[in-house]
């Protein structure tokens, strides 16, 4: 099957319709209310500090330079908003983790009338959450690792450095939120890049899906629990079979 990022794109908007199924509202209200919470106070504390910053670059920007304000303000913003949504996106699903994966659970239930081989229990999500949390850990790990260069380029290189790390944030969306179904079937970390890495388009098109969605105000409060959905199909109709031939 040829990969198509359209493809993963279409996975991130099936997941919004997902939600609506019977069976799966009780394990939405936590991780939208950890997204409401999480995005108001992300949204108050950026919009706060955003125009302390401006006022600070429009006195050190000299005089003969003024003629690029129009240039550099709208790149600036591309570049910040991307980077303040995509840092609270991670901070939202460190807290939802293990809340995530029960919506997964549940979502691949709904999705194909099957689901993990586990028990899905509030006991269980309890006894798992240590591990649980340092996969998120792990994870976050390897952001920060990776950030850094393509942050430099995105903060020094006009049009260029923002795309790429668009295109960086939605290959580490992808990453976030497949964990959720890959993780219910016992794939690891490695193994879950690999097989997306197999799939490198349609997982890209999921993930940039993601990542424009979560700019969007308001819609950027369902797009965690959206998307765990939307990738529990995507692994149930495209990386299964892709993790099955490794």
């Amino acid at each position: 099957m040829p990969s198509n990022p359209a493809t993963g794109a279409l996975y991130m908007l099936r997941g919004i319709g997902l939600l609506t199924r019977p069976g799966l509202k009780r394990y939405v209200i936590v991780p939208l209310l950890v997204n409401i919470i999480v995005f108001s106070v992300g949204i108050w504390l950026g919009a706060a500090g955003f125009e302390r910053l401006m006022e600070r670059m429009e006195a050190n920007i000299p005089t003969w330079l003024d003629w690029l304000e129009w240039l550099l303000w709208p790149l600036f913003v591309i570049a910040l908003l991307v980077i303040v949504f995509y840092s609270f996106t991670l901070v939202a699903n460190l807290i939802a983790a293990p809340f995530n994966g029960l919506l997964a659970e549940q979502a691949e239930r709904v999705a194909t009338g099957r689901s993990p081989a586990t028990d899905t229990d509030w006991g269980r999500m309890l006894r798992e959450l240590p591990g649980t949390l340092w996969d998120e850990v792990r994870k976050i790990l390897y952001a920060v690792f990776w950030s850094l260069p393509f942050l430099i380029i995105a903060l020094l290189v006009p049009l260029l450095g923002p795309l790429l790390w668009f295109l960086f944030s939605a290959w580490l969306l992808t990453l976030q939120y497949v964990d959720y179904p890959m993780g219910n079937h016992g794939l690891k970390f490695r193994e879950m890049r690999a097989t997306l890495h197999r799939r490198r388009l349609v997982s890209l098109g999921f993930g940039a899906a993601a990542a424009g969605l979560t700019m969007i105000p308001v819609v950027n409060f369902v797009v965690m629990p959206a998307a765990v959905a939307g990738a529990t199909l995507m692994w149930t109709r495209e990386l299964a079979a892709v993790a099955e031939r490794r």
